[in-house]
């Protein structure tokens, strides 16, 4: 007769194999990865008013598509129920501004789009239009607002963000004042970034 889906085990001759304590290896890996790993905080207080003013200008650098995105969110946000011509512009020129960034990346060799014409010029008179557009539909209220509301909360984050390009070790060995996110240890002497 056939037996569908049991399964025999048979006894075998052979000596037991050495049984390992599950808690010591558990313990062993637990120990090891403790020592291998170490989280640190990206947000700290900068040393100087110097070091305060450098991070600034080079969190805005780095962080400035999400800035704008924060910003135009919350004056999205503030607009719906009550301006909805000043939303229609808002969306216009946002579209507007997307074109611009797609043929930028549709033309990449284009000496005119990246050399003569800077993008930070555009993105200057496309942020004009569109403010002159609030203003002109009385939704001036709302845009400074908005910038009154959002420009601290950036300013803050922009100074108390460590960006992790240049790295310091525990020792101290490094240049810089920032710290990576997560670091191995790959021996006593050298880490490893792993972000």
């Amino acid at each position: 007769m056939a037996s569908y889906g049991t399964t025999t085990l048979r006894p075998t001759t052979s000596s037991p194999s050495p049984t390992i304590s599950r808690d010591d290896e558990s313990e062993e890996s637990t120990r090891k990865y403790l020592n291998s790993f170490h989280i640190t905080c990206p947000f700290n207080i900068p040393s100087t008013p110097e070091s305060a003013a450098v991070r600034i200008i080079k969190n805005l650098a780095k962080f400035s598509l999400y800035y704008a995105i924060f910003v135009w969110t919350v004056l999205f946000i503030t607009l719906i129920p009550q301006r909805k011509v000043s939303l229609i512009l808002l969306v216009a020129m946002t579209e507007v501004t997307v074109l611009y960034f797609l043929l930028l990346r549709a033309l990449p060799n284009s000496v005119v789009l990246h050399r003569i014409i800077d993008k930070r010029v555009v993105l200057f008179l496309l942020f004009t239009i569109t403010s002159v557009e609030l203003i002109l539909t009385d939704a001036f209220i709302h845009l400074f607002a908005t910038l009154s509301a959002t420009i601290p909360i950036i300013l803050l984050h922009a100074v108390l963000t460590k960006r992790d390009e240049v790295f310091v070790n525990e020792e101290g060995r490094g240049a810089g004042e920032l710290v990576p996110l997560v670091e191995e240890r790959v021996s006593d002497a050298e880490p490893v970034n792993l972000v």
